[in-house]
């Protein structure tokens, strides 16, 4: 039995490298190259921190794959993860690694464009600020103006860098138009345009207008 497994056993071993490489060349065929630029994504940020800048928020990506597979591909296809579980405050540059890219099956990544990215991180903190009715509009001719804003502060959580620019929140706009007397609104706190979360959403707003004294 032994003396026939060792049976012409070179011309065995020829057959197995000739049947391997004829896979080889079978599987090479029809594959093709694209690029395409994918968002990055911030994992496990450590939560008492926040990103302030990077150098990129996507990369370029030269994936390799069976053509028949690779013309259905797009962006929303593709994932790139960047792992900060172990960041700190501060700058810092970050590997994109082939393997922190998350690709459908039978597909290879072959090039990343930028092959790191430069990320700060601050801490996040608190501040108290006051609180601003946004009025708009014009009211009768003449009449006189008070607010009163109940409460007059808030206290807002952002990073560092983005609280330093703000003193004063806005509420949403309220019209005033040709109006007169005392109006009692419950307006809601404006933070669009910033990085910032409110402790509270609403405040109430006394608006009084009265005729100018004579």
């Amino acid at each position: 039995m032994k003396q026939r497994i060792f049976e012409n056993i070179g011309l065995k071993v020829s057959a197995v490298l000739i049947a391997v490489f004829l896979w080889f060349f079978v599987t090479s065929q029809g594959q093709s190259e694209i690029s395409l630029e994918a968002p990055l994504e911030f994992k496990d940020i450590p939560a008492e921190l926040g990103i302030a800048g990077s150098t990129a928020k996507a990369v370029t990506l030269t994936i390799r794959g069976q053509e028949r597979f690779m013309k259905n591909l797009n962006a929303s296809d593709l994932r790139v993860f960047l792992d900060m579980g172990k960041a700190k405050a501060g700058e810092m540059v970050y590997p994109v690694n082939k393997e922190d890219v998350k690709l459908p099956f039978a597909m290879t990544v072959t090039n990343v464009t930028p092959p790191s990215v430069r990320v700060k991180l601050e801490e996040f903190t608190l501040k108290t600020v006051s609180i601003q009715p946004q009025l708009v509009g014009l009211p009768e001719r003449g009449a006189v103006i008070s607010v009163v804003v109940k409460p007059k502060v808030a206290v807002i959580r952002g990073l560092k860098s983005e609280l330093k620019k703000i003193d004063i929140i806005r509420t949403e706009p309220f019209d005033i138009s040709h109006s007169s007397g005392t109006i009692t609104e419950e307006l809601t706190i404006d933070t669009s345009g910033t990085n910032v979360k409110a402790d509270i959403s609403k405040v109430k707003v006394k608006i009084t207008l009265a005729e100018k004294r004579r």
